[in-house]
Order: C-alpha cells, then sequence, then structure tokens
C-alpha cells in the first residue's frame, strides 16, 4: 500500500488533554475565502479495551500517526457529523483494519462523490428508541460522545468556543473571528445560532436535555479552546433556549 500519511504541519499542536485523550490541533478557515477563523480539532480517546477511538478532523501526519499508535491500535475513525468526513479516507486506508462510522446520509454522499470508501455504519438508522447521543434534530447531524473514565464530553459542531487561541498558536494569522470577536457558550450569538441549526426543536431538547444528564466537567469540541472545567455549566449555558 502506497503510504498515505502526510507530512508534518507546521501549525500542528498535539496535546495530551488527559490521561489517553489526544487533541491535534490547527487553524481551519470557514465562510468566504475561508477568512473566518473557526480553527479544527482532531481527538483520539484509548478507550478501556485498550482500543482507540479518533474523531478525524484534520489530516493523518506523521506526528498525529505516531501519537495514535502510542496509544494503542485503531480501530474506530469517526465522522461526528456530516461536514466532518473530509479526512476519513485518509486514516482508512493508512488503517484498513479499522470501522469507519458516519451519521445518516454519509455513505450516499461518499458514493455521489465517488469516493471508494466504506463506511461501516451510520448513527441516526437505527430504530427511534435506541438511545446515545445523536442529535437528528441538528441540521448537521452531529454525535455527542462522552469518555466516561475521565468526564470528557466530545462533539464536532454541536458546541463553539471561539477564539480558538489553541489552534491558531503556532500560526500568524489571528483567531479573533472578525466583527463576531467571541462565540461561546455564554454568548447570545451562540445561543441564536444553535437555536437556528435546530431544524426540530423538539428533538433538540429531548437530546439537549440528555446531555445534559451526563456527568463531565470537559469538553472537546472541533471549534475553539477545549472547555477544562465546568463543561456541564457550559453545556447547559449554551443550550438554555432547549432546556427551558
Amino acid at each position: 500500500m502506497p503510504q498515505q500519511v502526510s507530512t508534518n504541519l507546521p501549525d500542528l499542536v498535539i496535546r495530551e488533554v488527559t490521561s489517553g485523550v489526544w487533541t491535534f490541533s490547527r487553524p481551519f478557515g470557514r465562510g468566504p475565502l475561508g477568512l473566518l477563523p473557526w480553527g479544527g480539532r482532531s481527538t483520539a480517546v484509548k478507550l478501556h479495551n485498550g482500543d482507540v477511538f479518533v474523531l478525524a478532523s484534520t489530516p493523518l501526519t506523521e506526528d498525529t500517526k505516531s501519537a495514535i499508535d502510542a496509544l494503542g491500535t485503531l480501530k474506530w475513525i469517526i465522522a461526528a457529523d456530516i461536514v466532518h468526513h473530509l479526512f476519513i479516507g485518509q486514516y482508512k486506508k493508512e488503517y484498513p483494519e479499522a470501522k469507519v462510522i458516519g451519521v445518516e446520509g454519509l455513505r450516499e454522499k461518499k458514493e455521489k462523490n465517488k469516493e471508494n470508501l466504506m463506511i461501516d455504519g451510520e448513527y441516526g438508522v437505527d430504530p427511534p428508541e435506541t438511545l446515545y447521543g445523536y442529535f437528528s434534530g441538528f441540521a448537521n447531524k452531529d454525535v455527542a460522545f462522552l469518555h466516561v473514565a475521565t468526564k470528557t464530553l466530545i462533539v464536532a459542531d454541536l458546541l463553539f468556543n471561539l477564539p480558538g487561541t489553541e489552534q491558531y498558536s503556532k500560526s500568524k494569522a489571528s483567531p479573533k473571528v472578525p466583527i463576531i470577536g467571541k462565540l461561546n457558550p455564554e454568548s447570545s450569538m451562540h445561543k441564536r445560532l444553535l437555536w437556528t441549526i435546530g431544524k426540530d426543536k423538539d428533538a433538540m431538547r429531548r437530546d439537549a436535555k440528555s446531555v445534559s444528564g451526563w456527568d463531565f466537567e470537559r469538553i472537546i469540541m472541533c471549534h475553539g479552546d477545549v472547555i477544562e472545567t465546568g463543561g456541564k455549566r457550559a453545556w447547559e449555558e449554551a443550550y438554555s433556549r432547549y432546556l427551558s
């Protein structure tokens, strides 16, 4: 198999957030011409059985692979919503035995793009009574994951905490989002955004309430700085419109 791993990126920040949980953070622009400094992040977790799970949202570089391999055997490659899937094929080529798990509609999307990628499972295609952190009412079909051992909530677009200073800490570009400034759980703009992209309000209320019942202290999101403490309060503040 030809080498699929990218060369190291000078702006990539690799960090062990807590025991068995590593993040891979770097600049990422959204909006017109990519001018909005959103930042991007992958998260790798060593599970209780020794296997490794990775929410893959950044390129698989040589140093990323080294950090993942030091954790254990990568068994699960996760696309946490319908838009965070650009690099999962790169991971799958390097780790062919790993299972690729996405959300409802990802298999169809990959087939339409004529990507030769096997999607082993999709959140959202199970019976309605199936219980897990899948937000069916969210525009991007996001999934919330809880790492029980470290009380860490891991999400893609369900929460933002901008500006992403860590993600831009090795970049000459500013992490400050023009005009918006801050987009964090306490900001009124963040609450309005979550309300707007919640397409099914009843489903959003149900799932936001379910997550608020979990035991977590930390939140790792794809866009913005990790919330190291007070994560439960941050979640309830961000989703106050759904939880009131």
